[in-house]
């Protein structure tokens, strides 16, 4: 699309050329071989226990005020006596306090207390986003670190951060593995250097425009190297390095050099560093190759990082493609919702709204420094346009009102506010109704912008470099590439002051205390009661979604919802909320059937539903009644293990779609025992909901790890039709999971 060549087939590295498998010359090692020569497969075997398949213990976790308590609740409820590894909890989600009452500083004293009672870190609310927190003060070459964040992401730093849902991180808790097939990996060279102008955001979104579409690297590992890694200071690195989540690889890692290190001595921890790179002949399954020298100003559109363009191509065909965008929000949302974008256009200029910078991707120090520098002795102006700071910690916040950049965007008529990741989800600087904000953030989903479509208000993200942002700033939110403005040279010497943290940060790792008393709010509530898999398993349609994704933001809002993290039951109720509305009611509706059954009563819609495919004097007992969901790709984005929790608490007990868009999601389905169903492409699923899927003996097909179960469909007319539903690759682990119920279960019945 842009400036990568992708190539799928295999590679050798060989004296920083690329060598085609094909052409490999003879005594080459077999792909297989010279695959553990990647800086990948180097760092993730030496944290493996052995064998093909990789069962990984991590040397650090890190979750935010969105998902430590969950975590938590989940360990403790399975025999968590003490954190076994340095654990880190910041609070940069929830840190707001604005919604629910005491409910989200409840959830911040419940984290400081756990980490008093079991030996954690505790990062208070505001001092640091919860990635750049691990950069700082975590990270160190050829560790690797599992965070309940999906944009656990620290490859620049040489450390292999992996994103995935709470249950990961209590298996790590409880000193279990995160097991996973050998990926495979994707050499990601660079060469050249990015002209001036152009910023870390804007070779991310190229990226991600390129790979996202077809799934090219999706739960592959990409590995950064090449000459043109020399050109990119170690924020630049680490800018592109985060959005590396947006094209679902399952991590990444760059080359080490003297920047690495660098980087290392400033931070105080000169010992985390060594040099780390690929080895001479390293294979690789597919490649990237990237002209960084290439890359323009770049603008991802609502409602996805992918639907990039150049800032130069979009103001060409700005028409165009500000209908289409228009279109697909009334192609989702229908006419109760209307989203003008096309009369941004204005003079032949598309105007901007709001401008932000924030987060584990904007917020970093180079960025804000050179926004400042484009906005040196200019203003933003009084009109609609407005534009916020959000710096990721507090020490790059220090260093800027040491260097005079606070001083500057403040004279220029920008806002700072506190080290916050609301703008990335929707829990801050929420624009009016129909507007486009510009962002350098990590996502723009719908709704990541803190709109409800289903009470008629729908606004609008697109994705761009903090130096676009600014330079459409200084025209008064008339967008502009950085790449037409004038950027003058600035102070880019940062100097990290630890002191904030040593004065604030609890550091209890190795000091657990199990006299300490956990604080729990009036929100902070215990798993519901979860039940093992049937004989048989009976589910309802509940949600039948065409869309070509669906999203986790989706399945599970963000933005306000967040603030009822802590109490499933509460948080259940705004699953699909903004996506099919109908969905929590149907559920409830078969969650009392079911309970009703489990009472040893004959409900009449279990009865004449069973009549169909048997006795349902024989069948009654032995079959599960639940919910399910239909979505053809499901789970794209957020780590967050409530998309399927949710379900899971409302009467979940399965998804059914064409593909998994994520493993993360997939795995939080498997953890909260949902029943994570395929189906073949060719199949086609034109059921609706109220329709039934019966799947007979679904116990011994997990058990004996079955891949083809066939299962019947009753259409709410009673007409029955076969369906052929696929399980595959589930571990010894993963299924008794399953069938015990979830995980906390699986946790449960083993300490007994």
């Amino acid at each position: 699309m842009f400036t990568a060549e992708l190539k799928s087939a295999g590679a050798y590295l060989c004296g920083g050329r690329i060598i085609d498998a094909k052409d490999a010359p003879e005594g080459f090692p077999s792909p297989e071989a010279a695959r553990e020569g990647t800086m990948a497969y180097k760092i993730m075997r030496a944290h493996s226990t052995g064998g093909e398949k990789m069962r990984i213990k991590f040397d650090a976790l890190i979750s935010h005020d969105i998902t430590y308590v969950g975590i938590i609740q989940t360990a403790r409820g399975s025999g968590l006596k003490e954190f076994p590894l340095p654990y880190a909890m910041t609070n940069c989600h929830n840190s707001l306090c604005a919604v629910g009452g005491t409910i989200n500083e409840d959830d911040h004293v419940f984290g400081l207390s756990a980490a008093k009672k079991y030996g954690g870190i505790y990062v208070p609310a505001n001092q640091a986003v919860i990635h750049q927190y691990a950069r700082e003060m975590m990270s160190g070459v050829g560790k690797m670190i599992l965070g309940s964040d999906s944009h656990t992401r620290y490859g620049a730093l040489g450390t292999m951060g992996v994103g995935e849902g709470g249950p990961e991180l209590v298996k790590q808790l409880l000193n279990n593995t995160y097991d996973i097939a050998a990926p495979e990996v994707v050499l990601v060279y660079l060469e050249g250097a990015p002209k001036k102008g152009v910023g870390p955001q804007d070779v991310a979104l190229a990226l991600v425009g390129d790979t996202f579409k077809d799934g090219f690297v999706k739960n592959r590992v990409l590995e950064f190297t090449g000459p043109g890694v020399s050109s990119l200071s170690m924020d630049f690195r680490i800018g592109i390095d985060v959005m590396t989540t947006e094209t679902t690889c399952l991590s990444s890692i760059w080359h080490t050099d003297e920047r690495v290190e660098e980087f290392y001595k400033i931070h105080g921890r000169a010992g985390d560093y060594k040099e780390l790179r690929p080895e001479e002949n390293a294979y690789y399954d597919r490649v990237i190759r990237i002209d960084l020298s290439k890359i323009e100003s770049m603008i991802a559109m609502p409602f996805h990082p992918s639907n990039a363009f150049t800032v130069h191509e979009l103001q060409q065909n700005a028409g165009d493609i500000l209908r289409e965008i228009e279109l697909k929000a009334a192609e989702q949302f229908g006419p109760k919702v209307r989203f003008n974008l096309t009369d941004k256009l204005v003079d032949g200029k598309i105007m901007i709204d709001q401008g932000v910078i924030a987060g584990c991707s904007g917020g970093m120090f180079e960025n804000i420094c050179e926004a400042a520098a484009i906005l040196k002795n200019a203003d933003i102006g009084d009109g609609y346009f407005n534009l916020s700071v959000y710096p990721s910690s507090v020490p790059i916040n220090l260093a800027l009102i040491k260097n005079g950049v606070q001083a500057s965007l403040l004279e220029a008529g920008a806002v700072f506010k506190p080290c916050f990741c609301g703008p990335c989800f929707g829990a801050g600087d929420v624009p009016a109704n129909s507007g486009l904000s510009l962002r350098h953030t990590t996502r723009n989903f719908l709704n990541r912008e803190g709109s409800k479509p289903g009470e008629g208000q729908l606004s609008g993200v697109a994705l761009a470099d903090a130096r676009t942002i600014a330079a459409t700033a200084l025209n008064k939110g008339a967008l502009t590439a950085a790449t037409d403005v004038e950027i003058p040279e600035y102070n880019a010497e940062y100097s990290f002051d630890s002191g904030v943290y040593e004065k604030r940060v609890y550091n209890g790792f190795g000091k657990a205390d199990p006299n300490a008393e956990l604080r729990l709010g009036p929100n902070i509530t215990d798993w519901p009661k979860m039940y093992p898999l049937a004989e048989n398993l009976l589910l309802k349609l509940a949600a039948v979604i065409h869309d070509e994704v669906t999203t986790t933001d989706e399945l599970i809002p963000s933005g306000e919802t967040s603030s009822y993290r802590s109490n499933p039951l509460r948080l259940s109720e705004f699953a699909l909320s903004r996506r099919v509305p109908e969905y929590v009611g149907r559920s409830k509706a078969v969650a009392a059937v079911e309970k009703e059954r489990r009472e040893g009563k004959r409900p009449v819609e279990l009865t004449e539903t069973l009549m169909k495919v048997g006795s349902p004097e024989k069948l009654m007992e032995s079959t599960q009644f639940g919910s399910c969901v239909f979505a053809n790709k499901p789970g794209d984005g957020s780590a967050r293990e409530q998309a399927a929790s949710c379900q899971k608490v409302l009467g979940g007990f399965g998804n059914i779609c064409y593909e998994f868009a994520t493993k993360r999601y997939r795995s939080n389905c498997i953890n909260w025992g949902i029943l994570p169903f395929t189906i073949d492409r060719d199949t086609p699923f034109d059921y609706s909901d109220g329709d039934y899927v019966f799947v007979p003996g679904i116990r011994k097909a997990v058990e004996s790890g079955a891949e083809n179960i066939p299962a019947t469909v009753i259409k709410r007319d009673g007409s029955t039709e076969a369906l052929m539903l696929h399980i595959t690759g589930l571990t010894a682990d993963e299924k008794q999971i399953i069938l015990d119920g979830c995980l906390m279960n699986y946790y449960a019945n083993n300490n007994k």
